[in-house]
């Protein structure tokens, strides 16, 4: 594994990237509070003929966290993997987002050319006016909360909302390692990226989906319910999509389930053309 840092617009972002030279080649986004740490499971059950790279979003990890929090902003975010693609020499991969990061996966294949893409427990955003509005100032209220009451007292209501009571049953030493990634975080990252790239900041998606003629595979466990029901609304308008639907597992399948997670994965990006 090679771990760097690289200069991308007016940020550095760290990277991480395996088996280099590999000639399959797949992209990881991580979700809202975590980081590149989040896969590290899921790619030791990846066989070494695909090449990986794992990305900190911006405010996140070891990756720059801007003070604007304009910078957040998803226009923003899809510029800079396009431009970290290009240095790296990346023109042909998968890209994988989980939650936030699929968010962004979507964004980015809505723009530039994907090979394939896998988006677990994703949305495309919010349609709704009214509720983009009460979404943009829930976040808003929740960032000004990270800054006032610090990433100890965030990190023990995110870990306790409805949408990780799945992660309740993983072992001890699981929740551990969560909860120090989350401890992790930085106040100024983490309050901006609600601010700039919360979904009611974000632009909606859902009317992009119809063009998209990109492989997709949308990937939803059956504890969570709110994004079954998004993954079914997305599987009806993407025209060259599947679901995968996992039982037993909540909103982040690779976590509680890496083995099943990476054999969906290998089965995806392995598979003949």
């Amino acid at each position: 594994m090679e771990s760097s840092n690289v200069k991308v617009r007016n940020i550095t972002m760290h990277v991480k990237r395996y088996n280099i030279g590999a000639i399959e080649k797949i992209v990881f986004l991580h979700g809202f509070t975590g980081s590149s740490a989040t896969w590290d499971e899921v790619i030791t059950l990846l066989p070494s003929s695909v090449e990986i790279l794992t990305i900190d979003l911006v405010g996140h990890g070891q990756t720059s966290k801007p003070t604007d929090f304009t910078r957040y902003y998803a226009e923003e975010q899809i510029e800079d993997l396009h431009e970290l693609f290009q240095l790296l020499g990346w023109s042909h991969f998968t890209l994988v987002g989980y939650s936030m990061g699929g968010r962004l996966a979507l964004a980015y294949a809505a723009k530039y050319s994907v090979d394939k893409l896998i988006l677990e427990s994703s949305s495309p955003g919010l349609v709704n006016e009214k509720e983009r509005v009460t979404r943009k100032q829930a976040d808003e209220l929740l960032a000004e909360r990270i800054l006032s009451e610090g990433i100890s007292a965030f990190v023990d209501f995110w870990e306790d909302i409805p949408l990780f009571h799945s992660q309740k049953s993983l072992s001890m030493e699981k929740q551990q390692a969560i909860r120090l990634e989350r401890l992790a975080g930085s106040e100024v990252g983490l309050s901006n990226s609600l601010k700039g790239f919360s979904t009611g900041i974000q632009p909606s998606y859902w009317g992009n989906l119809e063009v998209m003629k990109v492989a997709t595979t949308i990937v939803t466990g059956d504890l969570d319910r709110k994004f079954y029901e998004i993954a079914l609304e997305m599987k009806k308008l993407l025209p060259n999509s599947k679901h995968v639907h996992i039982s037993n597992a909540g909103h982040a399948i690779h976590v509680e389930n890496p083995e099943l997670f990476a054999t969906i994965v290998k089965d995806i990006i392995l598979k003949e053309e």
